[in-house]
Formats: C-alpha cells, sequence, structure tokens
C-alpha cells in the first residue's frame, strides 16, 4: 500500500491515524505562503524606494545648495573687486575730476568650462596730469590660461609702452602691446612644451593633458583706454566694444570673423584658407580670424589689433565691453538701451559721495541685466560685460 504523508507502510501495519484539520491546516498555510511573500515585499519594497529618492533629491539638494553658494561667493568676490578698484584716493581726485565707476559680470552659462577673463585697472597710470584707466575683457578659446595671462599682463605691458610714448600715437602703442602680450604668451607655452620649467603654472589647464598641441589655445582682446578726452579701444577678436552717446549705440570695434571681406582677403593672401564648418572658420578650426595665441594657425591668425580713437563727448553715457557670449543674441542698441535705463534711473551725476555708489549700482545692475538677458536669450557661450560710466561729473573741490 501506497504511503500516506510520512513513508511506506506495510500492508500488516496498521496506519496512524491523520488529524484532518492539521493537513487541512498545512494546506492553507502553504497556499498562503506566496501571498505573504507579495504582502511582506509590498511592505518593504516602498521605504527603500523612497529612501533611494530621499538620498537622490538630498544629494541634488546638496548640489544645487553647493551651486548657490559658490555663485553667492563669486558674486561676492566680483563686487569687492569692483568696490575695491573703484576706490580713488583724494591725492588722486586732485588731479582728475573724472574717475569712471564700472559694473562687470563674468560667467560660465552653459559652457562646461570658463575660459573668460575681465580686467579692470581704473588709474592704471598718470600722463600729463590726467588720469587713464584700462578695461579689458578676454575671451579664451582651447583652455583658459592665455585668457588669465592676458589679464594678468597686458594692462602692465600697455602702461609701459604709453610710459614711453612721444606723443598720442595710439594705434603704434597698442599694436606694440598686443605683439609683446602674444610673444610672451608663445614663449610661455614653448617653455611648457620644450622642459615644462613652468608646468606649475599650468597644473589647472585641461589643456596640460593635450601637449604638444597645447599651442592650440588662443584668446580675444577687447581693450580700452580711457582718458579725461578720449576713448582709446584696441580689438582682436570676436569680442565688442560698443559706446552709448545720447542714446545711439556706436560701435568702436569691428569683429575679426573669417568672412570678413578683408580678413577673408588678409588670409587668402597669406596661404590660408576658409572653411565652412558650422560658421566660417580659419582652416575649417577657429570661428574667428585674430586672436592672441594660437600659433598653430599663424600667420593666418595674427594678434594685431584695430585701434579706434573716440574724442570724449558731454553726450557719452557709458561704454560697453563684452564676449561674444552677449553679442551673438543681444543686438547692438538693445544693449545700450539696457546700460541707459539703468544709468538714469541712478539719476545725474553731481560728484556726491551718494551719488556715486548709485552710479556704480547702476553700472553693476546693467551689467548683470545684460547677462541675464543674454542667457534667458539662450548664449550658449561664456557671458563676460563691463559696464563703464562716461557721464561727466564735477570735482567736490573744485566746486567747494
Amino acid at each position: 500500500m501506497a504511503g500516506i504523508c510520512c513513508g511506506v507502510v506495510g500492508e500488516t501495519e496498521p496506519a496512524a491515524p491523520v488529524d484532518s484539520t492539521t493537513r487541512a491546516s498545512l494546506r492553507r498555510r502553504l497556499d498562503l505562503l506566496p501571498s505573504i511573500k507579495i504582502v511582506a515585499d509590498s511592505a518593504v519594497a516602498p521605504p527603500l524606494e523612497s529612501c533611494r529618492k530621499r538620498q537622490k533629491r538630498e544629494t541634488v539638494l546638496s548640489r544645487n545648495l553647493d551651486l548657490e553658494s559658490n555663485v553667492r561667493s563669486e558674486h561676492k568676490k566680483v563686487k569687492s573687486a569692483v568696490t575695491n578698484s573703484n576706490s580713488v584716493t583724494e591725492a588722486e581726485s586732485c588731479f582728475f575730476s573724472d574717475v569712471p565707476r564700472i559694473g562687470t559680470t563674468s560667467v560660465c552659462g552653459r559652457r562646461r568650462d570658463m575660459e573668460d577673463a575681465v580686467s579692470i585697472h581704473p588709474s592704471f597710470l598718470q600722463r600729463n596730469s590726467e588720469n587713464l584707466h584700462f578695461y579689458g575683457v578676454f575671451d579664451g578659446h582651447g583652455c583658459s590660461h592665455v585668457a588669465e595671462k592676458c589679464r594678468e599682463r597686458l594692462h602692465d605691458i600697455v602702461k609701459k609702452e604709453v610710459e614711453v610714448m612721444a606723443s598720442d600715437e595710439w594705434k603704434e602703442t597698442m599694436v606694440k602691446s598686443f605683439q609683446k602680450m602674444d610673444k610672451e604668451v608663445s614663449q610661455r607655452e614653448c617653455n611648457l612644451v620644450v622642459n615644462g620649467a613652468n608646468r606649475s603654472m599650468k597644473n589647472s589647464c585641461r589643456c596640460e593633458l593635450q601637449s604638444p598641441q597645447c599651442d592650440a589655445v588662443g584668446s580675444t582682446a577687447v581693450v580700452s583706454v580711457v582718458t579725461p578726452e578720449k576713448i582709446i579701444v584696441s580689438n582682436c577678436g570676436d569680442s565688442r566694444a560698443v559706446l552709448c552717446r545720447n542714446g545711439v549705440a556706436i560701435p568702436l570695434s569691428v569683429d575679426h570673423k573669417p568672412d570678413r571681406p578683408d580678413e577673408l582677403i588678409r588670409i587668402q593672401q597669406a596661404g590660408g584658407r576658409v572653411i565652412y564648418w558650422d560658421g566660417a572658420r580659419v582652416l575649417g578650426v577657429l570661428a574667428m580670424s585674430r586672436a592672441i595665441g594660437d600659433n598653430y594657425l599663424k600667420p593666418y591668425v595674427i594678434p594685431d589689433p584695430e585701434v579706434t580713437v573716440t574724442d570724449r563727448t558731454d553726450d557719452d553715457e557709458c561704454l560697453i565691453l563684452a564676449s561674444d557670449g552677449l553679442w551673438d543674441v543681444v543686438p547692438n542698441e538693445t544693449a545700450c538701451g539696457v546700460a541707459r535705463m539703468c544709468l538714469r534711473g541712478a539719476g545725474p551725476m553731481d560728484g556726491d559721495d551718494s551719488d556715486a555708489a548709485a552710479a556704480h549700482n547702476a553700472c553693476s545692475d546693467a551689467a548683470l541685466l545684460l547677462t541675464k538677458l543674454a542667457l534667458a536669450r539662450q548664449s550658449s557661450d561664456n557671458v563676460s560685460v563691463v559696464v563703464v560710466d562716461l557721464r561727466k561729473r564735477r570735482n567736490n573741490q573744485s566746486s567747494s
């Protein structure tokens, strides 16, 4: 006889009594096991999932807080730098009645890396009892170290050249300054490639991993030297300077694009070509025809700036220097309209301390609004803006 439950039972052995209640309860327990497992899984899974989501949210929140903290920190640094750069000693004010107030912003935007640099040096030189002010915007490409080098050194080079300038030969002086800056950048990169003597200066550069192609790095440069009587603008590349005069936008520089007729002819005469690859590019690589650095594209890409000298008038309101991150999406007229609105909101300049502070805040607001406008219009590049208040104001000592 086949065994039941416990094994095989012989015909002579009496079968053990089977409790039907126990067998039925066992079957019920076995039947319930899958459902119990399902219920248990469903009871445990939501906390695990919510925990993961919570951890993810906390991670994102932490990153956002870190980003916000970094932005605030950089804003404080810029604000502090601007405030310090605009401070004028009493001795300086004896010579000059017109020290412009400025505002500046420089943000990475939608780019992965920050390659722009801004240089602000009010009263960087006194010449013939006149105060000279230096402002510059540099838009790097390939890496940031050429733009940073221009920020650190170009104003010193210009200062030395102006000090030995015989007369108002601004064009020759600025061309020499840019050429010297280009040589310094080239020598620095040569040292890095040949013997690594200055390699410690490039520890943070991603182009350090691209050696020996690190000469494929350069920067635009738009620089303005402002005197009580003149505005000198030197431009090399596609950054731009625009003067707002009585509500009218006056460009003081022309972008150096490879397909600009005169630049196209110059490149072709030098043996180069302009290839249209996502726009006009020198040899299909660089989207500008002049820049500091870019040794691998010489002599097609040159560091020589175009220089304009403009006489100041009582109708001058402000000067805007910016990288193409702004100008690619904001027309000259719109930029001047925004800056003019901010300056007019600050009221006329009478030389009072409160008026000077208001002018400083107005310039900062103008630079910030222009940057926000560029980002809102989907600018895909770094955005750097400098706004210089050119409105005349009285000297406190002469009016007292």
